[in-house]
């Protein structure tokens, strides 16, 4: 399985974004998939997953914020963030989990300033 990420940029306090992550490759064995962001000096954190189900699950800071959703027909993963604040700002990464393997796709940056 391979990730590629994109849809990252600048964006004032209170902007939108949508980020992407196409997959390809083997991708009927992915059951998991999700964002995670990495801000400077900080640990990698969970943003948000969403399951082959359907069960999304989300970082208490984004809660009503963030929507994390996937187009299968696309093998497409999708990120849309609302509401955006400065402590938003990292590095942010798409995973995928294949049977007991973890893929990282390449980060894009999304910085949230004035």
């Amino acid at each position: 399985v391979q990730l590629q990420a994109s849809g990252g940029g600048l964006v004032q306090p209170g902007g939108s974004l949508r980020l992407s992550c196409a997959a390809s490759g083997s991708i009927f064995s992915i059951n998991r998939m999700g964002w995670y962001r990495q801000a400077p000096g900080k640990q990698r954190e969970l943003v948000a997953l969403i399951t082959v189900a359907g069960s999304t699950n989300y970082a208490d800071s984004v809660k009503g914020r963030f929507t994390i959703s996937r187009d299968h027909a696309k093998n497409t993963l999708y990120l849309q963030m609302n509401s955006l604040k400065p402590e938003d700002t990292a590095v942010y990464y798409c995973n995928a989990v294949a049977g007991n393997k973890a893929i990282w796709g390449q980060g894009t940056q999304v910085t949230v300033s004035s």
